[in-house]
């Protein structure tokens, strides 16, 4: 598997991955900022959370490297949270706005 296929996988699984609170998946929503596949195959996002003191956010990491990591040639994962830019509804698809009521 090539690291554009890995990455497109990460993305697949990261459409399963909700912050329990919101009926949203968190690449819908804007939380992941970055998708990095290095050439040994380790996947490091980069996320943010609607709040930074989400209650939820070990359940969401700990779901992101479950899933990322079940993906056929990822050799490991790394979840970085982050606070910069700060989150703002702007950063939801317009998919996650309309499910939400902001359209």
């Amino acid at each position: 598997m090539e690291r554009y296929d890995i990455e497109v996988k990460t993305v697949e699984m990261l459409h399963t991955v909700f912050d329990p609170e919101i009926p949203v998946d968190i690449y819908e929503l804007g939380l992941v900022y970055k998708i990095d596949v290095t050439d040994d195959f380790v996947v490091n996002i980069d996320m943010t959370l609607t709040a930074p003191s989400c209650p939820a956010a070990d359940f969401m990491i700990e779901d992101i490297r479950q899933k990322v990591g079940s993906i056929e040639g990822v050799k490991d994962v790394n979840v970085e949270l982050v606070f910069e830019p700060e989150w703002t509804k702007d950063m939801m698809s317009d998919e996650a706005k309309l499910e939400l009521g902001f359209m």
